[in-house]
């Protein structure tokens, strides 16, 4: 029998870091596996169940919330949930810590911003210059880097394919002996 892998992994970083491509390519290698699981992405979140919130501090914050609840449900039912988003602030990525228990593990996709940038596969960065926002992250809102990540993959200096790798093995090595292991 397969082992049921269950948890919350929880990719931060800035926008064009690599996260959806990540949460992506682990949630395809983990399906060919035989896993069931589902990916919270950013910018689905926000189109959808946090339509109705801006991005300042407090609206981040809830939009994170609500995300982190939906995994919840998704974890509790025995299924990884790949969750993608920028995450900035330390204290809101302690408190999902809290929230969530056991079953969140956070990973740092770490890019350079002058990376990020220059990829910009969105046109964000651009839009925010041209645009003189300062509600943007990386731009005029900071990006605290995370204190203690449960892994950190290097996205300008690793390929797709080794930091995919590396967050699947993660997720296999975070999970709780089963029964019969111990």
């Amino acid at each position: 029998m397969t082992q049921q892998l269950t948890g919350i992994y929880w990719l931060t970083g800035l926008s064009g870091a690599g996260k959806t491509t990540l949460t992506l390519g682990a949630a395809d290698l983990l399906r060919a596996q035989g896993h069931p699981c589902l990916v919270l992405d950013g910018d689905i979140m926000r189109a959808g169940l946090s339509s109705d919130l801006g991005f300042s501090p407090e609206d981040r914050r809830e939009n994170l919330r609500r995300a982190g609840e939906v995994a919840r449900l998704v974890a509790q039912q025995g299924q990884v949930c790949l969750c993608a988003f920028i995450t900035p602030y330390q204290a809101t990525r302690n408190a999902l810590r809290q929230r969530l228990g056991p079953l969140y593990r956070e990973i740092f996709v770490s890019c350079p911003l002058e990376s990020c940038v220059s990829r910009d596969p969105k046109g964000n960065y651009a839009r925010a210059r041209r645009e003189g926002r300062t509600d943007y992250t990386g731009i005029g809102a900071p990006y605290e880097t995370p204190d203690a990540p449960d892994v950190r993959v290097e996205t300008n200096t690793s390929g797709i394919d080794d930091c995919v790798r590396t967050i699947v093995q993660f997720i296999y090595d975070s999970q709780p002996p089963r029964q019969g292991d111990r």
